[in-house]
């Protein structure tokens, strides 16, 4: 049988979501509890793959059980609670076909970072920046990497993808009051590290160094040198997993 679960995680205690030797990792902590609440070995797989201290709601990840227990769902969604650290929560178990695939099947994703300009002691998640950000212009900018494009300019080097096209339906910032702002992207896909360079190089517009001319020009260089410099994992949330089908809660 295979499920899907939804959950909600706190990255900065994490190396990210994949499991990585000597490092605390999402998937390693899911694995232990599902495996402690079904009594069998159970090995997830992630809708993506956060980077160190990236956050998550609503994260989807599947796995395969030979027997799901009968009666409510609350008491195993307890169970494992108990069993997770207070950085992740469990929040759902969806039952779907057996070939159902959370990162394949998902045909689009959506981030937000967040930003801050003023000295705030009730955020954490949040990257303060020492300027205030043109909005307009950076959403000008933003508009340039709407559709589909190759990102190679916005990943990580070392990347081993098959493809760096990738299309982009939502791209724009948000003042949320005078001192904080959030920008928003949904694609199908991202690229590694692609969600801080973009915003790093967005920034970069906001602040007055560069047009939102510029940034047509680095997303067709295809060269990272080009781009602003990655801003940090802490601040950024994947907010939100679609799929082609309807998840029905059990």
């Amino acid at each position: 049988m295979r499920l899907f679960i939804q959950l909600s995680y706190d990255g900065s205690p994490f190396c990210g979501w994949q499991t990585q030797a000597n490092s605390p990792s999402v998937q390693q902590e899911l694995e232990r509890a599902l495996a402690i609440a079904f009594g069998e070995k159970i090995t997830v797989v992630g809708a993506g793959r956060t980077d160190t201290g990236v956050n998550a709601r609503h994260f989807i990840a599947h796995f395969n059980v030979t027997a799901f227990p009968g009666g409510s769902i609350a008491p195993l969604l307890r169970k494992i609670n108990a069993i997770l650290p207070p950085a992740i929560v469990a929040e759902a178990f969806y039952q779907v076909p057996d070939d159902a695939h959370a990162r394949f099947d998902a045909v689009s994703r959506t981030y937000r970072y967040y930003i801050h300009t003023a000295k705030d002691p009730f955020i954490r998640h949040s990257c303060r920046i020492w300027f205030t950000p043109d909005v307009e212009a950076m959403n000008r900018a933003a508009l340039v990497l709407l559709g589909r494009h190759d990102f190679s300019s916005f990943e990580k080097t070392g990347g081993a993808n098959k493809t760096d096209i990738c299309t982009v339906t939502e791209a724009r910032w948000e003042a949320l009051d005078e001192t904080h702002f959030v920008f928003t992207i949904t694609a199908d896909r991202f690229l590694r590290n692609m969600v801080r360079a973009t915003v790093g190089t967005l920034l970069e517009v906001g602040r007055g160094r560069r047009s939102p001319e510029w940034v047509a020009e680095v997303l067709e260089a295809r060269d990272r040198g080009m781009a602003g410099q990655s801003v940090y994992g802490e601040a950024l949330f994947l907010e939100e997993i679609r799929y082609p089908y309807p998840l029905i809660t059990i």
